[in-house]
C-alpha cells in the first residue's frame, strides 16, 4: 500500500515522500486523525538543534503525539474505526530492570524514525491504546505528554518517601499544568504549590491549593518533595530554588528539557540527603493507566481543555508550515492539527 509521508527536509522545509506500506499479519494500520505540536518537534523545524543532530536525523516526519482511527487490524485486536492514541516508543527488547523508554535500543517516533505526520502509520497491536469512550479528540490529541506526567509521577511514588503534605511545581506553561493537575487528582490529600513566573497563566491553575511567584516565595513555605517542569535557561534556578525550599530527604523530579549542562548546589544536595531524578517519554502501562485515571475522574481532560490553543485544519504543506509558524508565537497552549490530508 503506498502511502504519504510528510518529512521535514531541512528547517521549516517540509515535503511528500511516497513509501510503500506492507499489509502483513502482525500490524494494523491506523489514519491519523488529530496531532499536537510539541516543543521537541519545534526544536527540529527550526533547526535549533545541533547541526550534527539534524544531520543524523533529517529527513524525517515529525510528531509524536496524536490520534487516529483503525483502518485495518489483522489481529482482530481492535475493531474498524476504533479511536486510539498512538503510542510513539517501538521497543526492539525487553528488560527486567529498565523500562522500554529507556532503553537504548527504542526508536522513537519523531526522533529515531518517522512520526505520524503520515497517511497511514503502521503499528504493532500493543502500540496503540483505546480512547474512551466520548473524549474530546483536541485534547486526547496530546496525550502523550499527559502520559509522560503520569509516568514521573509513577515513578515518584516509588521513589520518595511517605511524608507528601506539600508537593512543590516549578513551572506554569503546559507541563506544570499538567503534572500539578495529575498530582492534584492522584494525591488529593497532599497541598499541590504551584511557583511560575506570569501570573495570568498560573490563574489557570484553579485546581490546586496555591500559586506563587518564583520572586516572591514567602519565607514560611516549605515543601517536602518537588517537580521541576521548566526547562531551558531556567532550569538551573529552578532546580536550585528548589533545593532551597525543600524539606531533607525530600525527592525532586526533573522534567524539563534542557540542550546544555544545568549547574546545581551539590552541597545543599548532599546537606539534606535530597533524592534527584528525570523522567523521560512513557511506555505503554503509563497510557493503560492515564486511560483509567480519566475514566475515574472523568474531569481532568474537562481541565486539559484549558491549554488547547490553536488549531488548524491541515490538507497540505502550506497549511501544515501555517500550523508550525504560528505554534512558534504562542504564549500559552498546545497546538492541534486536525489531519485532513
Amino acid at each position: 500500500m503506498l502511502n504519504t509521508v510528510y518529512q521535514l527536509k531541512a528547517p521549516r522545509q517540509f515535503e511528500a515522500v511516497f513509501k510503500n506500506v506492507e499489509l502483513d499479519d502482525r500490524h494494523l494500520i491506523v489514519r491519523p486523525t488529530h496531532l499536537s505540536i510539541c516543543h521537541a518537534d519545534q526544536r527540529y523545524y527550526q533547526g535549533t538543534r545541533p547541526e550534527e543532530v539534524m544531520r543524523a536525523k533529517l529527513p524525517m516526519a515529525l510528531i509524536h503525539e496524536g490520534i487516529g482511527n483503525v483502518v485495518y487490524d489483522p489481529t482482530g485486536t481492535y475493531e474498524i474505526g476504533s479511536e486510539v492514541v498512538m503510542i510513539p516508543n517501538h521497543p526492539a527488547e525487553e528488560d527486567d530492570y529498565i523500562a522500554e523508554n529507556y532503553l537504548r535500543s527504542t526508536k522513537f517516533c519523531g526522533s529515531s524514525k518517522d512520526g505520524f505526520m503520515q497517511e497511514y502509520v503502521s503499528l504493532l497491536p500493543d502500540r496503540v491504546v483505546r480512547l474512551p469512550e466520548g473524549i474530546d479528540k483536541i485534547t486526547a490529541a496530546f496525550t502523550e505528554i499527559v502520559s509522560v506526567s503520569y509516568h514521573a509521577i509513577s515513578r515518584f511514588l516509588r521513589f520518595s518517601h511517605g511524608r507528601r503534605t506539600a508537593i512543590g511545581v516549578w513551572g506554569d506553561g503546559n507541563l506544570g499544568y499538567i503534572t500539578s493537575l495529575l498530582l492534584k487528582k492522584m494525591l488529593p490529600d497532599s497541598r499541590i504549590y504551584v511557583f511560575g513566573v506570569n501570573q495570568e497563566k498560573m490563574n489557570d491553575f484553579s485546581f490546586v491549593d496555591d500559586t506563587f511567584s518564583v520572586s516572591e516565595i514567602p519565607d514560611d513555605i516549605y515543601i517536602d518533595h518537588a517537580f521541576e517542569c521548566v526547562g531551558g535557561g531556567g532550569s538551573g534556578k529552578a532546580i536550585n530554588q528548589m533545593i532551597d525550599y525543600i524539606m531533607p530527604e525530600g525527592t525532586i523530579s526533573i522534567l524539563g528539557v534542557s540542550e546544555d549542562p544545568v549547574p546545581i548546589n551539590t552541597r545543599m544536595v548532599l546537606e539534606k540527603g535530597l533524592h534527584i531524578f528525570g523522567s523521560s517519554r512513557s511506555g505503554r502501562k503509563d497510557y493503560e493507566g492515564l486511560m483509567k485515571l480519566y475514566k475515574e475522574n472523568p474531569d481532568i481532560p474537562f481541565y486539559l481543555e484549558n491549554i488547547v490553543g490553536t488549531q488548524f485544519v491541515v490538507h497540505n504543506i502550506k497549511d501544515l508550515t501555517k500550523a508550525f509558524e504560528t505554534d512558534i508565537h504562542k504564549m500559552i497552549g498546545k497546538t492541534v492539527m486536525i489531519w485532513n490530508e
